[in-house]
């Protein structure tokens, strides 16, 4: 099944009327390739598409050497490096590329960004659009199902994630050894491969303990602890999978008052699906003990989705108080701020009064399975 990507027409636009290098970062398997390889097909460019895993590729394009990039490319319109953190000093590269060929169009893929990124931020300055893929959003898939087929598939999407291929693969089975496959054969990948962990099983049981964790807030004291390690490392370990796209922080919102919670961070996955595999839990919702907890990472990674691929400048928070009152979720936008609850089911939410108290300028809103669609799609 091909869907269309949100950021598609505007990597297209970009392209086409500019001469910056189009930077796609994202988790493996999340169709940065397929996307690119539609937008290039679409602009009917002639186009030399390499991966970063073709040595005879990589050498030129680690050699710092003009002549050998200019001989390259020469003849194309558009050249695409798919995988492009595998090539070593492809930053600077790069750089050499766009400073002495403006007309050469340049769209570079990763899934790694802290690698990426550290290859290509600095040697680029200035001279780089940059977006980042994640799983399917429901802001997508309004482009091709209306209100009552999305709310259909709210379960699965809970369940089995959001990943592409999951929506082209025919029963659950298959689903659930596809996440596996994913699980076994890219999960650590970036992190194994482009870092030097020691202790790469601590890995896997540090994303257990997250995935049980998820709407608590994370001591990384207690999860050191837990796993033998240092605090440091564990630190640093979390920082990796964040920078890899396998989750992400959301931190507690406070104005100094000394009652609010501000230390520890809440941690949420970028796909249910991975998250329900690290665990072992693909049952459906009616068997579960932890749909509050799918709920409020759906809601806000979906959100997280939406004001990324809108451009919308918003700073995501939790708020509690020691006296145990909290919200879900809040947003600092537009001058403005905006708590949320998320309730799994028939429960009704409301404002915290300590919350209305506070900051009385504020607003507030709850999200059920029955209006969730507007929070997520705008």
């Amino acid at each position: 099944m091909f869907i269309l990507r949100i950021i598609s027409q505007d990597i297209e636009f970009k392209i086409t009327t500019g001469s910056k290098v189009i930077i796609v970062y994202g988790p493996r398997q999340v169709g940065k390739t397929t996307m690119v390889k539609a937008i290039v097909e679409s602009l009917s460019l002639k186009t030399l598409s390499i991966n970063g895993d073709e040595q005879k590729y990589v050498d030129v394009l680690s050699s710092r050497d003009f002549q050998k990039l200019k001989n390259l490319v020469s003849g194309y319109e558009l050249l695409f490096i798919d995988e492009a953190q595998r090539i070593s000093d492809i930053g600077i590269n790069l750089k050499i590329l766009a400073d002495k060929l403006p007309s050469l169009k340049i769209i570079a893929t990763g899934s790694s960004s802290f690698d990426l990124a550290n290859k290509i931020a600095e040697p680029l300055t200035g001279r780089t659009w940059t977006y980042t893929l994640y799983p399917i959003s429901f802001l997508e898939l309004q482009q091709m199902n209306n209100p009552f087929e999305l709310r259909a598939q709210l379960e699965e999407r809970l369940v089995y994630g959001s990943y592409p291929e999951i929506f082209s693969l025919e029963n659950f089975e298959i689903k659930r050894q596809y996440l596996e496959q994913i699980s076994d054969s890219y999960l650590y990948k970036d992190i194994l491969e482009l870092s030097s962990i020691k202790h790469s099983s601590k890995i896997r049981d540090l994303l257990k303990l997250l995935a049980f964790q998820i709407g608590n807030e994370v001591s990384i004291a207690e999860l050191a602890t837990q796993l033998g390690l240092s605090q440091s490392a564990v630190g640093n370990y979390i920082d990796l999978l964040e920078k890899s796209f396998v989750v992400f922080r959301v931190g507690g919102f406070s104005r100094n008052l000394r009652k609010e919670v501000t230390k520890m961070d809440k941690i949420y996955f970028y796909d249910l699906g991975i998250r329900n595999i690290v665990i072992d839990n693909m049952k459906d919702l009616k068997s579960r003990n932890d749909c509050g907890q799918l709920w409020e990472n759906f809601l806000i990674a979906e959100r997280m989705k939406l004001l990324h691929y809108k451009k919308i400048p918003a700073t995501q928070y939790f708020w509690r108080v020691h006296t145990g009152a909290e919200l879900d979720y809040v947003e600092e936008r537009e001058g403005g701020l905006f708590g949320y609850e998320f309730k799994w089911g028939n429960k009704k939410a409301r404002a915290p009064h300590t919350w209305l108290e506070t900051y009385d300028n504020s607003q507030f809103s709850a999200y059920s399975a029955d209006n969730f669609l507007e929070f997520i799609t705008g």
